[in-house]
């Protein structure tokens, strides 16, 4: 399987999906702005996704993909027996996982109030603390139609097939892009309020999600799967499974309470500072998905045949390869992000109800933010090397010393830094995270980062110091057009990339930035 292939097809598309959730977020900024309606509807929108990323993206995925994968391929010989296997236990699994989800939705949609309650300031706003509640509950649902998406995910990419796992949060952003869109006409054409929008795209997230599901369920009979349920079964391999996930959902918890601690953090603050954060993660979630989410989704399955196949050589050189493609992608993007800040939320989010006061605080917590950007990245790659082991203990530890840090340091920066200490928290508690792992790998033997690998990085910084210091050129000589037309606007955009793509990879080539015969080679088929 060729890395930059795979790489390639999840990262295409979910550029495509990052666009479309830019996108939904410029409208969505623009249509509603940056106030308390707003901070209410992402607190509710926050509450899901955690258990959407711990239930499902996070503890299922790292151990429900290596053991479809092993039934599956297990018997080269006899694909047809494999193919039974692989069935009866994706069956099973959904089987017992389906009723525990509809379980957890009822207690939260009943708890809801006592949810909000605990995440809010104290006392509560009588005006938009009942809009949290019905948001939640609204979208509450959605965690068990994505939990089954995820599912028939992780079994179609069990057999290379990534295209459809990687498009379906896109389906996700084009609903709320039209509710957006209809909430705005009728907003202009028989006055609704942002409350009444603000619950129209509420219940978009939850259709969103019955498209999703019917998407990839839609693919994974194509590839010959036909998921059934049957009565709920604790079999030895369902168990082993609940074994295999469960300190992967306690490490997966510490990262999703580390978003519930700063939502917290965040509601002790002005009104807006919920939604500051949001729309300047969304930036930060541009390139962490793109490249962090791309390379852990491609390298999960190879990682786990040659560790499987006790391949050492083959193990390093693909989590050497993605650590080398991943800061070649970061660093630049990183330091882009950090000098062009409020340049880009300034291009990109303001107009409408979402004024040049509010873009200048999203630019600071961006400029912050992004500090962490090759941490995070970093944390994407490394765990994989971690799960592909079946050792899902380690990243648990390190989520929760970073979850540590992250807690200290909120309490020392927010009264003096306010949202912009909320994001340099979330940046020291990635960095740590990142040093316990690597430091972890190389005690036990498992992986060492080869000194090659540090020069070609170090090559990058070089690289991407000298890129940044022309965006600081060309961005002065643009500062005009960030504020004006759609396509002044546009064209802004597209010289500042420009000039950054072209400083910096023709400094990295020429540095000796890029190893370039690795870079031919990930582009061959390998067996």
């Amino acid at each position: 399987m060729s890395l930059l292939k795979n790489v390639g097809t999840i990262g295409s598309l979910t550029m495509v999906s990052r666009v479309a959730g830019m996108a939904r977020e410029m409208i969505f900024a623009r249509v509603l702005g940056a106030n308390a309606v707003t901070d209410a509807w992402f607190q509710a929108f926050i509450i899901p996704n955690v258990f959407r990323r711990l239930f499902a993206e996070g503890a299922f995925s790292a151990a429900f993909v290596p053991m479809f994968s092993k039934r599956l391929h297990g018997h080269e010989d006899e694909s047809e027996r494999g193919l039974d296997e692989a069935k009866s236990f994706s069956n099973d699994v959904l089987s017992v996982f389906l009723p525990v989800l509809i379980a957890l939705v009822a207690i939260f949609e009943i708890a809801m109030p006592g949810v909000i309650w605990l995440l809010s300031e104290k006392p509560v706003d009588p005006e938009t603390y009942p809009l949290a509640v019905d948001f939640a509950r609204i979208m509450f649902p959605y965690i068990v139609l994505v939990s089954l998406v995820t599912l028939f995910t992780g079994m179609l990419n069990s057999v290379s097939r990534f295209a459809p796992g990687a498009s379906f949060p896109i389906i996700l952003n084009l609903v709320l892009i039209a509710a957006l869109l209809t909430g705005e006409w009728f907003a202009d054409n028989s006055g609704a309020s942002i409350e009444q929008i603000a619950y129209g795209i509420a219940w978009a997230v939850t259709g969103a999600g019955l498209m999703q599901l019917a998407w990839l369920y839609y693919w994974s009979r194509v590839e010959g799967f036909r998921p059934k349920l049957l009565w709920p079964r604790i079999t030895p391999e369902v168990k082993r499974l609940s074994i295999i996930a469960l300190p992967a959902a306690i490490g997966g918890g510490a990262y999703q309470i580390n978003t519930l601690v700063q939502l917290y953090f965040l509601n002790q603050l002005e009104d807006g500072a919920v939604s500051f954060m949001n729309y300047a993660d969304r930036l930060n979630q541009l390139p962490l998905g793109i490249i962090g989410i791309a390379l852990s989704t491609a390298i999960l399955p190879t990682l786990s045949k040659f560790v499987g196949d006790e391949n050492r050589e083959g193990a390093d050189r693909i989590q050497s390869d993605a650590i080398e493609l991943a800061m070649l992608l970061t660093i630049p993007a990183a330091v882009a992000l950090a000098i062009c800040a409020e340049a880009f939320v300034i291009m990109i989010f303001q107009g409408g109800r979402f004024d040049m006061s509010d873009a200048a605080q999203t630019g600071n917590v961006l400029a912050a933010l992004v500090l962490g950007l090759p941490a995070y990245v970093l944390v994407k790659v490394l765990v994989p090397n971690f799960y592909a082991r079946a050792d899902t203990k380690t990243p648990v530890i390190a989520a929760f010393i970073s979850l540590g840090v992250f807690i200290a340091f909120n309490i020392a920066l927010l009264d003096r830094y306010g949202v912009v200490g909320v994001a340099y928290a979330s940046v020291i508690g990635a960095w740590i995270n990142v040093g316990f792992l690597l430091v972890v790998l190389a005690m036990r033997g498992h992986y060492r980062v080869p000194f090659a690998l540090l020069l070609r990085i170090a090559r990058q910084g070089v690289a991407a110091a000298a890129m940044g210091a022309a965006l600081l050129y060309t961005g002065a000589l643009l500062t005009g057009w960030y504020s004006a037309g759609l396509f002044e606007r546009l064209g802004a955009l597209v010289v500042l990339a420009a000039a950054a793509a072209i400083v910096y990879f023709g400094l990295a080539f020429a540095l000796g930035a890029i190893d370039r015969q690795r870079i031919v080679a990930l582009t061959r088929k390998r067996a």
